[in-house]
């Protein structure tokens, strides 16, 4: 038994998808694909046998369709879900799941309005091996309650279209959904510090950046968005509670010996970092489809309040001040 997906937007991360869908991912049949782009479309489709449809549109309709990823231009990414959800059909959206907060309760009042669950977000770090180990430890209560998380984002570069905005949005916003997993509880505010710029930018670039958040109980997290750190792509991430800290492991490499030196090599690419990661997501999201279950993956909910987190983190980052952050009550539906 399998699932025939269609998949809405060909560019790198979604390539990846095509591919990682046909020949990683049991219980899936890539069937269509569409993109602006229809000669990428062809090519993507091409690789795994799949038709090319010309409009997103047409390809949520298309009966052969029973569920949609979507890794399309973040700004189109409402629209096609609320698409998805009208047709009755699940969809896996990667982030951002909405760039104006407006779509995002629309996202939410069409869904609840539907009955059940259609939409996951792809925020891939739950399902990394390493962080997977460290909610386990929060979780058990071996380190006591916690107070305190650092974290640390870095790039070796980033291509000039890079803005000084997209440090919270495109960057920060991976530490924001995984501290909120992790610590089970929203942010209440945040301030955007903004240190000495690195040299080894684009003129136009504030980089690095800072970012502290208060959670709703208290707890102080720092966010160091660093995206032209130079050697390599560092995620780090530790959380200090009462009677301890468990700190986010390092991929397993080998350490060499030599001249008088050890050494480890850091890893350079973001996909080589959490390529297992985006194996697993959509694995367990495809197993979810077969068994007739709703997906247990970051919500609607969990993309709405990502994106309404790091709106308020770029609104200090112009005025400077402390940010409140109000995400409303959470539904129900999403508890």
């Amino acid at each position: 038994m399998s699932i025939g997906i269609g998949l809405i937007g060909t560019g790198w991360i979604g390539e990846q998808h095509v591919l990682r869908l046909a020949n990683v991912v049991s219980g899936a049949r890539v069937v269509a694909v569409t993109d602006i782009d229809l000669e990428s479309a062809g090519k993507a489709a091409a690789s795994v046998g799949a038709r090319v449809i010309d409009t997103a549109e047409r390809l949520i309709e298309d009966p052969e369709v029973e569920a949609v990823v979507v890794t399309s231009w973040g700004p189109a990414h409402a629209e096609q879900v609320l698409a998805c959800i009208a047709a009755g059909k699940p969809v896996f959206c990667e982030k951002p799941l909405i760039t104006e907060i407006a779509d995002g309760q629309r996202i939410l009042k069409a869904e609840q309005a539907f009955g059940r669950r259609l939409v996951q977000v792809g925020f891939m770090r739950r399902y990394d091996a390493g962080y997977r180990q460290m909610k386990k430890v929060l979780d058990s209560g071996e380190i006591g309650e916690p107070l305190i998380a650092h974290c640390v984002h870095r790039n070796p570069s980033v291509r000039e279209a890079y803005t000084t905005e997209m440090a919270a949005k495109d960057t920060a916003v991976h530490e924001v959904d995984t501290l909120r997993w992790l610590l089970g509880e929203e942010f209440a505010s945040v301030q955007t510090i903004l240190p000495r710029k690195t040299s080894k930018r684009f003129e136009h670039l504030q980089d690095p950046q800072i970012f502290l958040f208060a959670t709703a109980s208290g707890v102080r997290v720092d966010v160091e968005a660093f995206v032209n750190c130079q050697y390599g792509y560092d995620i780090q991430c530790e959380i200090v509670g009462e009677d301890g800290a468990v700190r986010l492991p390092d991929p397993a490499e080998p350490e060499v010996r030599k001249a008088g030196q050890a050494s480890v090599p850091v890893l350079y690419e973001f996909g080589d970092r959490f390529a297992d990661a985006f194996d697993v997501e959509l694995q367990e999201w495809v197993d979810r489809l077969l068994a007739g279950a709703e997906p247990t993956g970051p919500s609607s909910w969990d993309g709405y309040a990502a994106t309404v987190v790091v709106d308020a983190a770029v609104r200090s980052l112009h005025s400077g001040a402390i940010v409140p952050i109000d995400l409303g009550e959470r539904p129900e539906f999403y508890a």
